[in-house]
Protein backbone atom coordinates (compact mmCIF):
# COMPACT_ATOMS: atom_id res chain seq x y z
CA UNK A 1 0.00 0.00 0.00
CA UNK A 2 1.55 3.50 -0.89
CA UNK A 3 1.42 6.13 0.85
CA UNK A 4 -1.78 7.85 -0.85
CA UNK A 5 -3.84 5.12 0.56
CA UNK A 6 -2.26 4.93 3.88
CA UNK A 7 -2.89 8.75 4.72
CA UNK A 8 -6.41 7.71 3.27
CA UNK A 9 -7.06 4.93 5.23
CA UNK A 10 -5.63 6.67 8.14
CA UNK A 11 -8.06 9.45 7.48
CA UNK A 12 -11.44 6.79 6.55
CA UNK A 13 -10.35 5.52 10.04
CA UNK A 14 -10.80 8.59 12.18
CA UNK A 15 -14.14 9.18 9.79
CA UNK A 16 -15.93 5.65 10.85
CA UNK A 17 -14.66 7.00 14.41
CA UNK A 18 -16.69 9.47 14.14
CA UNK A 19 -19.76 8.63 12.64
CA UNK A 20 -20.24 5.83 15.23
CA UNK A 21 -20.78 8.36 17.70
CA UNK A 22 -23.11 10.48 15.66
CA UNK A 23 -24.80 7.30 14.85
CA UNK A 24 -26.21 7.62 18.29
CA UNK A 25 -27.48 11.17 18.14
CA UNK A 26 -30.81 11.49 18.35
CA UNK A 27 -33.07 13.91 15.73
CA UNK A 28 -32.52 16.86 17.42
CA UNK A 29 -28.58 16.52 17.92
CA UNK A 30 -28.47 15.89 14.19
CA UNK A 31 -30.42 18.95 13.60
CA UNK A 32 -27.63 20.52 15.33
CA UNK A 33 -24.96 19.33 13.44
CA UNK A 34 -26.83 20.42 10.24
CA UNK A 35 -27.25 23.78 12.05
CA UNK A 36 -23.77 24.35 12.59
CA UNK A 37 -22.11 23.42 9.35
CA UNK A 38 -24.49 25.63 7.83
CA UNK A 39 -24.24 28.56 9.78
CA UNK A 40 -20.45 27.95 9.19
CA UNK A 41 -20.56 29.34 5.75
CA UNK A 42 -24.15 31.39 5.90
CA UNK A 43 -22.14 33.95 8.46
CA UNK A 44 -21.81 36.42 5.98
CA UNK A 45 -18.01 37.39 7.41
CA UNK A 46 -16.96 33.80 5.87
CA UNK A 47 -19.31 33.85 3.11
CA UNK A 48 -17.59 35.87 1.39
CA UNK A 49 -13.88 35.20 2.40
CA UNK A 50 -15.36 31.91 0.97
CA UNK A 51 -16.35 33.64 -1.67
CA UNK A 52 -12.99 35.39 -2.18
CA UNK A 53 -10.76 32.25 -2.08
CA UNK A 54 -12.80 30.93 -4.59
CA UNK A 55 -12.61 33.08 -7.13
CA UNK A 56 -8.81 33.80 -6.22
CA UNK A 57 -7.72 29.95 -6.18
CA UNK A 58 -9.91 28.85 -9.42
CA UNK A 59 -10.10 32.22 -11.54
CA UNK A 60 -13.76 30.94 -12.10
CA UNK A 61 -16.82 33.11 -11.72
CA UNK A 62 -16.95 36.20 -9.20
CA UNK A 63 -17.22 37.05 -5.85
CA UNK A 64 -20.65 38.60 -5.61
CA UNK A 65 -22.45 35.99 -7.37
CA UNK A 66 -20.52 33.16 -5.23
CA UNK A 67 -21.80 35.24 -1.88
CA UNK A 68 -25.30 35.25 -3.38
CA UNK A 69 -25.12 31.04 -4.35
CA UNK A 70 -23.70 30.32 -1.30
CA UNK A 71 -25.98 31.86 0.93
CA UNK A 72 -28.98 31.26 -1.24
CA UNK A 73 -28.30 27.07 -2.02
CA UNK A 74 -27.25 27.03 1.53
CA UNK A 75 -30.29 28.68 2.87
CA UNK A 76 -32.68 26.71 0.66
CA UNK A 77 -31.01 23.50 1.77
CA UNK A 78 -31.60 24.23 5.37
CA UNK A 79 -35.28 25.23 4.83
CA UNK A 80 -35.72 21.51 3.05
CA UNK A 81 -34.43 19.59 5.92
CA UNK A 82 -35.90 21.74 8.91
CA UNK A 83 -38.64 19.27 10.45
CA UNK A 84 -37.33 16.30 7.93
CA UNK A 85 -36.92 13.25 9.87
CA UNK A 86 -34.07 10.68 9.31
CA UNK A 87 -33.33 9.41 12.07
CA UNK A 88 -35.69 6.45 13.55
CA UNK A 89 -39.02 6.12 12.07
CA UNK A 90 -39.45 8.10 9.76
CA UNK A 91 -42.67 6.93 7.51
CA UNK A 92 -45.27 4.54 8.54
CA UNK A 93 -48.50 3.45 6.16
CA UNK A 94 -51.24 1.60 8.04
CA UNK A 95 -52.70 0.26 4.53
CA UNK A 96 -49.90 -1.41 3.66
CA UNK A 97 -48.53 -2.18 6.82
CA UNK A 98 -44.57 -0.77 6.20
CA UNK A 99 -42.72 1.52 8.69
CA UNK A 100 -39.66 2.49 7.38
CA UNK A 101 -36.69 3.62 9.76
CA UNK A 102 -33.32 5.87 8.40
CA UNK A 103 -29.71 4.10 8.93
CA UNK A 104 -26.74 5.68 7.84
CA UNK A 105 -24.84 4.98 5.01
CA UNK A 106 -21.82 5.79 6.47
CA UNK A 107 -18.46 7.42 5.33
CA UNK A 108 -19.53 9.49 2.42
CA UNK A 109 -16.63 10.67 -0.34
CA UNK A 110 -17.83 14.13 -1.97
CA UNK A 111 -16.14 14.87 -4.74
CA UNK A 112 -16.67 18.37 -5.87
CA UNK A 113 -15.81 20.94 -8.78
CA UNK A 114 -14.15 23.55 -9.05
CA UNK A 115 -16.53 25.47 -10.24
CA UNK A 116 -18.22 25.75 -6.92
CA UNK A 117 -15.98 25.08 -4.30
CA UNK A 118 -17.69 26.09 -1.28
CA UNK A 119 -21.37 25.64 -2.13
CA UNK A 120 -21.22 22.09 -3.32
CA UNK A 121 -19.02 20.80 -0.33
CA UNK A 122 -21.31 22.97 1.72
CA UNK A 123 -24.35 20.83 0.28
CA UNK A 124 -23.14 17.37 0.32
CA UNK A 125 -22.06 17.78 4.20
CA UNK A 126 -25.17 19.18 5.26
CA UNK A 127 -27.16 16.19 3.13
CA UNK A 128 -24.58 13.72 5.15
CA UNK A 129 -24.66 14.89 8.81
CA UNK A 130 -28.40 14.97 8.22
CA UNK A 131 -28.56 11.20 7.92
CA UNK A 132 -25.53 10.31 10.88
CA UNK A 133 -22.46 9.81 8.31
CA UNK A 134 -19.11 11.09 8.12
CA UNK A 135 -17.43 12.75 5.00
CA UNK A 136 -14.52 13.37 3.00
CA UNK A 137 -14.33 15.79 0.62
CA UNK A 138 -12.45 15.19 -2.51
CA UNK A 139 -12.17 18.60 -3.83
CA UNK A 140 -10.91 19.78 -7.60
CA UNK A 141 -6.93 21.03 -6.52
CA UNK A 142 -8.03 24.27 -7.36
CA UNK A 143 -10.86 24.11 -5.07
CA UNK A 144 -8.65 22.70 -2.50
CA UNK A 145 -7.94 26.40 0.05
CA UNK A 146 -11.37 26.60 -0.40
CA UNK A 147 -13.11 23.34 0.81
CA UNK A 148 -10.56 23.01 3.22
CA UNK A 149 -11.15 26.63 5.22
CA UNK A 150 -14.76 25.85 5.00
CA UNK A 151 -14.04 22.24 6.23
CA UNK A 152 -12.36 24.76 9.29
CA UNK A 153 -15.06 26.78 9.90
CA UNK A 154 -17.54 23.64 10.17
CA UNK A 155 -14.99 22.25 13.26
CA UNK A 156 -14.74 25.94 14.93
CA UNK A 157 -19.11 25.17 15.06
CA UNK A 158 -18.80 21.71 16.26
CA UNK A 159 -16.25 23.33 18.75
CA UNK A 160 -19.43 25.39 20.01
CA UNK A 161 -21.63 21.87 20.36
CA UNK A 162 -18.88 19.47 21.28
CA UNK A 163 -19.52 17.44 17.97
CA UNK A 164 -16.28 15.43 16.85
CA UNK A 165 -13.93 17.36 14.04
CA UNK A 166 -13.67 13.67 12.17
CA UNK A 167 -16.81 13.95 11.11
CA UNK A 168 -16.24 16.38 8.72
CA UNK A 169 -12.55 16.03 6.83
CA UNK A 170 -10.85 17.06 3.05
CA UNK A 171 -8.53 15.21 1.42
CA UNK A 172 -4.93 16.65 2.47
CA UNK A 173 -3.38 18.43 -0.79
CA UNK A 174 -2.20 17.91 -2.81
CA UNK A 175 -5.30 16.54 -4.24
CA UNK A 176 -4.51 13.63 -6.92
CA UNK A 177 -6.48 11.35 -9.14
CA UNK A 178 -4.66 7.99 -6.90
CA UNK A 179 -6.06 9.75 -3.96
CA UNK A 180 -9.39 10.69 -4.77
CA UNK A 181 -9.27 7.00 -6.17
CA UNK A 182 -7.97 5.80 -2.89
CA UNK A 183 -11.08 7.68 -0.78
CA UNK A 184 -13.73 6.26 -3.36
CA UNK A 185 -12.97 3.11 -2.71
CA UNK A 186 -12.64 3.19 1.00
CA UNK A 187 -15.40 4.67 1.66
CA UNK A 188 -19.59 3.61 1.70
CA UNK A 189 -20.73 5.63 -0.52
CA UNK A 190 -19.74 8.30 -3.27
CA UNK A 191 -21.45 11.73 -4.65
CA UNK A 192 -19.50 12.73 -7.79
CA UNK A 193 -20.59 16.66 -8.65
CA UNK A 194 -18.21 17.70 -11.42
CA UNK A 195 -16.58 16.47 -14.79
CA UNK A 196 -17.70 13.64 -16.91
CA UNK A 197 -14.22 12.01 -16.21
CA UNK A 198 -14.64 12.39 -12.51
CA UNK A 199 -18.34 10.54 -12.36
CA UNK A 200 -16.86 8.27 -14.83
CA UNK A 201 -14.39 7.31 -12.12
CA UNK A 202 -17.07 7.32 -9.60
CA UNK A 203 -19.39 4.75 -11.14
CA UNK A 204 -16.61 2.39 -12.26
CA UNK A 205 -14.93 2.28 -8.46
CA UNK A 206 -16.57 -0.25 -7.06
CA UNK A 207 -18.29 1.89 -4.53
CA UNK A 208 -21.95 3.00 -4.75
CA UNK A 209 -21.96 6.27 -6.62
CA UNK A 210 -24.24 8.83 -6.98
CA UNK A 211 -22.98 10.84 -10.19
CA UNK A 212 -24.21 13.64 -12.84
CA UNK A 213 -24.28 13.85 -16.37
CA UNK A 214 -23.40 16.59 -18.64
CA UNK A 215 -24.54 19.92 -18.77
CA UNK A 216 -25.87 21.28 -22.02
CA UNK A 217 -29.07 23.23 -21.21
CA UNK A 218 -31.02 24.73 -24.13
CA UNK A 219 -34.10 27.12 -23.61
CA UNK A 220 -37.11 27.86 -25.75
CA UNK A 221 -38.39 31.04 -26.32
CA UNK A 222 -42.02 30.36 -28.38
CA UNK A 223 -44.40 32.98 -30.48
CA UNK A 224 -46.43 33.54 -27.30
CA UNK A 225 -43.80 34.20 -24.28
CA UNK A 226 -43.09 37.50 -22.51
CA UNK A 227 -40.73 38.97 -24.44
CA UNK A 228 -38.92 41.18 -21.48
CA UNK A 229 -40.08 38.34 -19.12
CA UNK A 230 -37.93 35.95 -20.89
CA UNK A 231 -34.97 38.37 -21.65
CA UNK A 232 -34.46 39.25 -17.95
CA UNK A 233 -34.13 35.35 -16.78
CA UNK A 234 -32.10 34.52 -19.86
CA UNK A 235 -29.73 37.99 -19.00
CA UNK A 236 -30.19 36.66 -14.87
CA UNK A 237 -29.73 32.58 -15.69
CA UNK A 238 -27.17 32.59 -18.09
CA UNK A 239 -24.60 36.04 -16.64
CA UNK A 240 -24.70 34.92 -12.99
CA UNK A 241 -21.54 33.37 -11.52
CA UNK A 242 -19.86 33.86 -15.55
CA UNK A 243 -22.46 30.56 -16.39
CA UNK A 244 -20.22 28.41 -14.25
CA UNK A 245 -23.03 26.03 -13.35
CA UNK A 246 -24.29 23.78 -15.23
CA UNK A 247 -27.84 24.63 -15.26
CA UNK A 248 -27.05 27.75 -17.41
CA UNK A 249 -28.10 27.63 -20.77
CA UNK A 250 -25.90 26.56 -23.62
CA UNK A 251 -28.32 27.32 -26.72
CA UNK A 252 -31.35 29.55 -26.98
CA UNK A 253 -34.24 28.18 -29.49
CA UNK A 254 -36.22 30.94 -30.59
CA UNK A 255 -39.53 30.50 -32.86
CA UNK A 256 -39.31 32.62 -35.96
CA UNK A 257 -42.37 35.07 -35.06
CA UNK A 258 -40.70 36.04 -31.40
CA UNK A 259 -36.88 35.68 -32.82
CA UNK A 260 -36.41 39.72 -33.69
CA UNK A 261 -38.15 40.92 -30.18
CA UNK A 262 -35.95 38.76 -28.42
CA UNK A 263 -32.58 39.31 -29.76
CA UNK A 264 -33.61 43.43 -29.67
CA UNK A 265 -34.40 42.65 -25.47
CA UNK A 266 -30.81 40.53 -25.41
CA UNK A 267 -28.91 43.25 -27.08
CA UNK A 268 -30.51 46.02 -24.78
CA UNK A 269 -29.32 44.30 -21.85
CA UNK A 270 -25.82 44.11 -22.78
CA UNK A 271 -25.55 41.14 -25.27
CA UNK A 272 -23.54 41.25 -28.28
CA UNK A 273 -24.62 39.31 -31.43
CA UNK A 274 -21.14 38.13 -33.55
CA UNK A 275 -20.95 38.41 -36.57
CA UNK A 276 -19.25 35.40 -38.98
CA UNK A 277 -15.49 36.40 -38.44
CA UNK A 278 -15.90 37.18 -34.25
CA UNK A 279 -17.61 33.77 -34.14
CA UNK A 280 -14.53 32.23 -35.85
CA UNK A 281 -12.00 34.19 -33.76
CA UNK A 282 -13.97 32.62 -30.24
CA UNK A 283 -13.83 29.23 -31.29
CA UNK A 284 -9.77 29.18 -31.85
CA UNK A 285 -10.29 30.48 -28.36
CA UNK A 286 -12.83 28.38 -27.14
CA UNK A 287 -11.44 25.26 -28.81
CA UNK A 288 -8.27 25.38 -29.96
CA UNK A 289 -7.56 21.88 -30.22
CA UNK A 290 -11.10 20.83 -30.07
CA UNK A 291 -11.82 20.52 -26.47
CA UNK A 292 -13.31 23.25 -24.40
CA UNK A 293 -10.38 25.47 -22.63
CA UNK A 294 -9.69 26.95 -19.81
CA UNK A 295 -9.19 30.54 -21.23
CA UNK A 296 -13.41 31.01 -21.33
CA UNK A 297 -14.38 29.31 -18.78
CA UNK A 298 -15.87 30.76 -15.74
CA UNK A 299 -14.93 34.31 -17.41
CA UNK A 300 -16.72 37.51 -18.10
CA UNK A 301 -17.92 38.28 -21.54
CA UNK A 302 -15.74 41.26 -21.75
CA UNK A 303 -12.94 39.26 -20.58
CA UNK A 304 -13.49 36.36 -23.08
CA UNK A 305 -13.76 39.35 -25.84
CA UNK A 306 -10.52 40.41 -24.84
CA UNK A 307 -8.72 37.39 -24.81
CA UNK A 308 -10.39 36.44 -28.71
CA UNK A 309 -8.97 39.56 -29.76
CA UNK A 310 -12.53 41.18 -30.09
CA UNK A 311 -11.60 44.68 -28.90
CA UNK A 312 -14.23 46.48 -30.14
CA UNK A 313 -16.56 43.86 -29.04
CA UNK A 314 -14.63 44.54 -25.36
CA UNK A 315 -14.83 48.30 -25.28
CA UNK A 316 -18.66 47.76 -25.62
CA UNK A 317 -18.85 45.78 -22.01
CA UNK A 318 -21.27 42.95 -22.87
CA UNK A 319 -22.38 40.99 -20.64
CA UNK A 320 -23.33 38.24 -23.07
CA UNK A 321 -21.85 37.17 -26.26
CA UNK A 322 -24.34 35.54 -28.53
CA UNK A 323 -23.74 33.44 -31.91
CA UNK A 324 -25.43 32.19 -34.71
CA UNK A 325 -25.77 28.56 -34.73
CA UNK A 326 -27.64 26.30 -37.11
CA UNK A 327 -25.27 22.70 -37.02
CA UNK A 328 -24.53 20.54 -33.86
CA UNK A 329 -21.59 18.27 -32.92
CA UNK A 330 -18.33 18.19 -32.66
CA UNK A 331 -18.19 20.16 -35.73
CA UNK A 332 -20.42 23.05 -34.81
CA UNK A 333 -19.03 23.42 -31.28
CA UNK A 334 -21.26 26.03 -30.30
CA UNK A 335 -23.49 23.35 -29.84
CA UNK A 336 -21.92 22.07 -26.82
CA UNK A 337 -21.39 23.09 -23.48
CA UNK A 338 -19.25 26.44 -23.07
CA UNK A 339 -19.64 27.20 -18.94
CA UNK A 340 -19.14 30.81 -19.94
CA UNK A 341 -21.46 33.39 -20.86
CA UNK A 342 -21.45 32.36 -24.48
CA UNK A 343 -25.55 31.57 -26.17
CA UNK A 344 -25.47 29.91 -29.22
CA UNK A 345 -28.85 30.85 -31.49
CA UNK A 346 -30.85 28.43 -32.88
CA UNK A 347 -34.34 29.67 -35.29
CA UNK A 348 -37.08 27.50 -35.26
CA UNK A 349 -40.03 27.59 -38.00
CA UNK A 350 -42.36 26.63 -35.39
CA UNK A 351 -42.81 24.57 -31.94
CA UNK A 352 -42.08 21.07 -33.66
CA UNK A 353 -38.93 22.43 -35.25
CA UNK A 354 -37.94 23.77 -31.56
CA UNK A 355 -37.99 20.14 -30.39
CA UNK A 356 -36.17 18.53 -33.19
CA UNK A 357 -33.51 20.99 -32.55
CA UNK A 358 -33.29 19.96 -28.69
CA UNK A 359 -33.13 17.07 -29.31
CA UNK A 360 -30.23 16.80 -32.20
CA UNK A 361 -28.14 19.17 -29.80
CA UNK A 362 -28.91 16.67 -26.82
CA UNK A 363 -28.05 13.99 -28.97
CA UNK A 364 -24.71 15.41 -29.21
CA UNK A 365 -24.66 16.61 -25.11
CA UNK A 366 -26.37 17.00 -22.39
CA UNK A 367 -29.30 14.60 -22.35
CA UNK A 368 -31.02 14.20 -19.00
CA UNK A 369 -30.49 17.20 -17.66
CA UNK A 370 -33.37 19.80 -18.48
CA UNK A 371 -34.67 22.23 -20.77
CA UNK A 372 -36.06 25.38 -20.52
CA UNK A 373 -39.69 27.24 -21.95
CA UNK A 374 -40.45 30.53 -22.19
CA UNK A 375 -44.81 30.61 -23.35
CA UNK A 376 -47.83 31.72 -22.59
CA UNK A 377 -48.90 28.33 -23.20
CA UNK A 378 -48.98 25.51 -20.13
CA UNK A 379 -49.32 22.81 -22.28
CA UNK A 380 -46.34 22.96 -24.43
CA UNK A 381 -44.29 22.17 -20.75
CA UNK A 382 -45.58 18.77 -20.81
CA UNK A 383 -45.27 18.30 -24.82
CA UNK A 384 -41.26 18.53 -23.50
CA UNK A 385 -41.37 16.33 -20.71
CA UNK A 386 -42.84 13.74 -22.49
CA UNK A 387 -41.07 13.65 -25.34
CA UNK A 388 -37.26 15.27 -24.51
CA UNK A 389 -34.60 13.29 -22.58
CA UNK A 390 -34.82 15.93 -20.04
CA UNK A 391 -35.21 15.53 -16.31
CA UNK A 392 -36.73 18.85 -15.55
CA UNK A 393 -38.78 21.00 -17.72
CA UNK A 394 -38.45 24.62 -16.06
CA UNK A 395 -41.13 26.87 -17.24
CA UNK A 396 -40.73 30.90 -17.16
CA UNK A 397 -37.99 30.77 -14.42
CA UNK A 398 -34.05 31.86 -14.87
CA UNK A 399 -33.15 28.56 -15.23
CA UNK A 400 -29.52 28.20 -13.74
CA UNK A 401 -31.54 29.76 -11.01
CA UNK A 402 -34.30 27.35 -10.65
CA UNK A 403 -32.99 23.94 -11.78
CA UNK A 404 -31.02 23.78 -8.69
CA UNK A 405 -34.56 24.34 -6.43
CA UNK A 406 -35.65 28.06 -5.91
CA UNK A 407 -37.89 30.06 -3.01
CA UNK A 408 -40.60 30.27 -5.59
CA UNK A 409 -40.49 26.38 -7.45
CA UNK A 410 -40.84 23.09 -5.42
CA UNK A 411 -37.37 21.50 -6.60
CA UNK A 412 -35.38 20.43 -3.87
CA UNK A 413 -32.28 22.73 -3.37
CA UNK A 414 -29.26 20.82 -4.67
CA UNK A 415 -26.44 21.20 -6.17
CA UNK A 416 -26.09 17.66 -7.98
CA UNK A 417 -29.02 17.35 -10.49
CA UNK A 418 -29.38 13.27 -11.26
CA UNK A 419 -29.99 13.29 -15.33
CA UNK A 420 -31.27 9.16 -15.47
CA UNK A 421 -29.95 7.04 -18.25
CA UNK A 422 -30.03 9.43 -20.76
CA UNK A 423 -26.98 11.30 -19.19
CA UNK A 424 -25.70 7.74 -17.72
CA UNK A 425 -27.06 8.47 -14.22
CA UNK A 426 -28.83 6.08 -11.80
CA UNK A 427 -31.13 8.72 -10.87
CA UNK A 428 -32.70 11.52 -12.23
CA UNK A 429 -33.87 13.36 -9.12
CA UNK A 430 -32.07 16.81 -7.39
CA UNK A 431 -29.94 15.25 -5.07
CA UNK A 432 -31.52 15.44 -1.47
CA UNK A 433 -30.63 14.09 2.25
CA UNK A 434 -32.87 10.62 1.22
CA UNK A 435 -30.24 9.69 -1.24
CA UNK A 436 -27.66 9.91 1.72
CA UNK A 437 -30.25 7.14 3.79
CA UNK A 438 -30.28 3.49 4.05
CA UNK A 439 -34.16 2.86 4.62
CA UNK A 440 -34.74 -0.40 6.76
CA UNK A 441 -38.92 -1.70 6.02
CA UNK A 442 -40.86 -3.24 8.25
CA UNK A 443 -43.61 -5.18 6.95
CA UNK A 444 -46.36 -6.30 9.18
CA UNK A 445 -49.32 -8.79 7.87
CA UNK A 446 -52.06 -6.81 6.44
CA UNK A 447 -55.69 -8.50 5.22
CA UNK A 448 -55.12 -10.25 2.04
CA UNK A 449 -55.94 -8.57 -1.02
CA UNK A 450 -56.07 -11.40 -3.83
CA UNK A 451 -56.73 -10.32 -7.25
CA UNK A 452 -59.78 -12.32 -9.51
CA UNK A 453 -58.63 -13.18 -13.62
CA UNK A 454 -61.23 -10.87 -14.25
CA UNK A 455 -59.77 -7.60 -12.71
CA UNK A 456 -56.61 -7.99 -13.84
CA UNK A 457 -57.21 -9.42 -17.55
CA UNK A 458 -60.77 -8.49 -17.91
CA UNK A 459 -59.85 -5.61 -20.87
CA UNK A 460 -57.31 -7.81 -22.47
CA UNK A 461 -59.83 -10.44 -22.69
CA UNK A 462 -62.90 -7.94 -23.70
CA UNK A 463 -60.64 -6.85 -26.69
CA UNK A 464 -58.78 -10.32 -27.79
CA UNK A 465 -60.22 -12.89 -26.56
CA UNK A 466 -59.42 -15.65 -23.36
CA UNK A 467 -57.74 -17.59 -26.21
Amino acid sequence: MGAPENEVKALVERARAAQRVAEAYDQARVDELVAAAGWAILEPARNRELAELAVADTGIGNVDDKIRKNHRKTLGLLRDLQGARSVGVIGEDAASGIIEIARAVGVVCAVTPSTNPGATPANKIINALKGRNAVVVAPSPKGWTTAARLVGFIHAQFDRIGAPHDLVQVLPSPVTKASTAALMQACDLVVATGSQANVKAAYTCGTPAFGVGAGNVAGIVDETADIDAAADRVMRSKTFDNATSCSSENSLVLLAPARDALLRALQARGAVLLDAAQKSRLQALMWPDGKLSAAATGQSAEVIAQRAGLGDVASARPRLLLVEEDGFGSDHPFSGEKLSPVLALYTARDFEHAMQIVESIYAYQGAGHSVGLHTGLGERAMALGLRLPVSRVIVNQAHSIATGGSFDNGLPFSLSMGCGTWGGNNFSENMNYRHYLNITRISRAIPERVPTEQQIFGAYFDKYGRT
